[in-house]
Formats: C-alpha cells, sequence, structure tokens
C-alpha cells in the first residue's frame, strides 16, 4: 500500500500535479494600485466615509478595473463597494457615518497584458481608521 502511494505521488509531480517546481516564480504583477485610507467627507450635508483605489504603474499593460470597499468595524454588513472602469479610479461612499467607529478599507485592479491578453488582478489594503 506504501510502495502504491509512493508511486502516485511520484507520476502526479511528473505529471505536474504535485507541488510547484523549484523556483518557480510568482505570477508578476502587471499593474500597482493605490489605496487611500478612510477619509471622513461631506457631500450635501450629509457627512460619509470615502476611500479610493487609483491605478499607479503599469508594466505593458492596461487597467481595466478598479474596486474600492469600506466596512465599519462591529457590523454584520459586507460593507460597500464601488468600481471604477477603465483607469478612472474607483471611490466609495460609505453610509451611516458614525463618529468614532472604526472603518476599514480594501481594494483591487485588474489589468489585462499580454498577447494573447491574460487577465491580472491585484489586491491591496487593508487600511484602517478610527473616525
Amino acid at each position: 500500500m506504501l510502495r502504491t502511494s509512493a508511486a502516485l505521488a511520484v507520476t502526479a509531480t511528473m505529471l505536474g500535479f504535485g507541488a510547484p517546481a523549484a523556483g518557480a516564480q510568482p505570477q508578476p504583477e502587471a499593474c500597482t494600485y493605490r489605496l487611500s485610507a478612510p477619509t471622513v467627507v461631506n457631500v450635501s450635508g450629509t457627512d460619509m466615509v470615502t476611500a479610493t483605489v487609483g491605478v499607479g504603474a503599469c508594466d505593458g499593460a492596461v487597467t481595466f478595473q478598479t474596486t474600492a470597499c469600506i466596512a465599519m468595524e462591529g457590523t454584520d454588513g459586507p460593507g460597500q463597494c464601488a468600481q471604477g472602469r477603465g483607469i478612472l479610479p474607483a471611490q466609495v461612499f460609505f453610509q451611516p457615518y458614525r463618529p468614532g467607529a472604526t472603518y476599514t478599507a480594501t481594494g483591487s485592479g485588474c489589468a489585462t497584458k499580454g498577447n494573447p491578453p491574460q487577465k491580472y488582478c491585484v489586491t491591496t489594503g487593508p487600511s484602517t481608521a478610527a473616525l
């Protein structure tokens, strides 16, 4: 039984089903993305918490989407998210604002690179602030 398991493990590794090959490098990032810290803004007389995700440097890639999310600590919900299309930054507005609460922002960005185009997505954050 032990010999059969060892033979299967060797066969799987030789066929590429096992652990990654020694020296395998992680996939390179196509673009970098900047996440702003959560801040309070007043929009038409209403206080809200906002954060943005913008495009940084790209290495021969084209960004097609950014996403920014904010969640308030101690709530059950998933928070709120907003998307930006193309190179436009994503900006999320979270309501209701509760003074003294802690807010966490997270984000991501996706780009295409290569021929044929390959999709590369990167997450950024979290960034937390007591506001």
